[in-house]
């Protein structure tokens, strides 16, 4: 678990570059370490390479949607315990359930969170201030 913001590794899984772009961008001036994949088989080779302290990861992407790549992250041994938070515009309960069962430490709506709110999500998250 990392101490502080500036030792903080960030995986940003997202096919929208748009989007992703914003959130790197605010991680990023926040001091945090930031890298992005954008599909979910470049995202697992990515968590793999950079063993990121944090995964954001999208739901709908081409490929592999996000349920699976979080189902082979935390099959894989040297990646399972790294928290992963679900970045979707699904918000059907069902969908949220899913992500929590298969493992994710919580889920954010894109529609409804701005940048700063994730920000302060993950800092809650890795236990950061």
């Amino acid at each position: 678990m990392p101490t502080d913001v500036k030792s903080t590794k960030i995986l940003i899984v997202d096919d929208d570059a748009f989007l992703s772009g914003i959130y790197a961008t605010k991680l990023d001036l926040e001091g945090f370490q930031v890298v992005t994949a954008h599909d979910g088989e470049e995202g697992i080779k990515m968590a793999l390479k950079e063993l990121p302290d944090l995964i954001l990861l999208d739901v709908l992407m081409p490929k592999l949607d996000g349920f699976e790549a979080l189902k082979r992250i935390k099959a894989e041994p040297t990646i399972k315990d790294i928290p992963v938070i679900m970045l979707t515009n699904l918000g059907q309960k069902e969908d949220i359930e899913k992500g929590i069962e298969d493992g994710a430490v919580d889920y954010l709506i894109k529609a409804h969170f701005v940048p700063a709110e994730a920000v302060a999500k993950i800092k809650k998250v890795l236990k950061l201030s």
